[in-house]
């Protein structure tokens, strides 16, 4: 989990290590009460429940998953992540080119943005990816 005196960076890194662990539970500690979390394809998130709400069918879906960052950057507090998020579901493993932005104050997510291919991600969840 962050803290305050974690940097934006410190945090984002840690965040998108720890989805690997399959707890969106272990994750709530990441993100700020009034968390924004927008899969920008599909209606946001609203405040920390509807996000762990949301992680929570996410990771429900699968056998395992990753976010494996290629490229970041930071400007104040937003962190830009180049990412593959790797899902499997069962035996099939089924990379999906992220491109994220995460805005952190005080360390903690306060908002998650991520753009990607609607398509691709509903063709894997329906078992045709």
């Amino acid at each position: 989990m962050g803290t305050s005196t974690d940097s934006p960076e410190q945090v984002v890194r840690r965040f998108c290590d720890a989805v690997t662990a399959m707890d969106a539970e272990a994750l709530r500690p990441f993100f700020a009460d009034d968390v924004v979390y927008h899969n920008i394809p599909m209606e946001p998130a609203v405040g920390i429940d509807a996000t762990i709400e949301t992680l929570t069918m996410f990771i429900g879906m699968c056998t395992a998953m990753r976010f494996d960052i290629h490229h970041l950057a930071v400007q104040d507090g937003a962190v830009l992540t180049e990412r593959t998020d790797v899902f499997t579901m069962g035996t099939t493993e089924a990379p999906i080119p992220v491109m994220g932005v995460f805005e952190v104050a005080d360390g903690r997510i306060t908002a998650w943005r991520d753009y990607f291919d609607m398509a691709q991600v509903t063709a894997l969840f329906s078992g045709e990816g």
